[in-house]
């Protein structure tokens, strides 16, 4: 019985945790999805934010306590703005999605997600980890040795 509940406790926890990728799987993923040059933004860009915004997990959530909205997936996108997570007051999802799309492995919809919001005037400066970790620095590394 004991090793059962183990096994449980393992199989949930894996299932929570979500897919984690490398860092060249992700760059050569979103360029896949159309990201790269998406709005003029670089490659090394995104995998940049996302780095800093969930380490490359895409089932990586984020209460927000000061407006009650959560951040989801890979890119943490905003269930006040961006996807109806059916708690956050006030909600707009213009996105036009459950926010449970965002935590999925398959990062398809959060990239369309994504590139809605960048489409937003305030382009990729709508995520925070970008202007503080990303914004006027070298970010070579980011793609370095990934064929992209």
């Amino acid at each position: 019985m004991k090793a059962l509940l183990i096994l449980g406790l393992l199989l949930l926890s894996a299932t929570v945790r979500g897919k984690k990728f490398e860092r060249c799987e992700l760059a050569r993923t979103l360029k896949r999805l159309g990201l790269g040059g998406f709005k003029g933004i670089s490659l090394a860009n995104w995998v940049c934010l996302i780095k800093w915004e969930s380490n490359y997990n895409t089932r990586v959530t984020n209460y927000n306590r000061g407006d009650r909205s959560t951040d989801y997936g890979i890119f943490q996108i905003n269930s006040r703005y961006w996807c109806d997570d059916g708690k956050t007051p006030r909600a707009v999802n213009g996105c036009g999605i459950s926010c449970n799309v965002l935590l999925q492995d398959d990062i398809t919809q959060a990239v369309k997600c994504a590139k809605r919001v960048v489409s937003d005037p305030q382009g990729i400066k709508a995520w925070v980890a970008w202007r503080n970790r990303c914004q006027n620095k070298n970010l070579s590394q980011y793609v370095r040795g990934c064929g992209v």
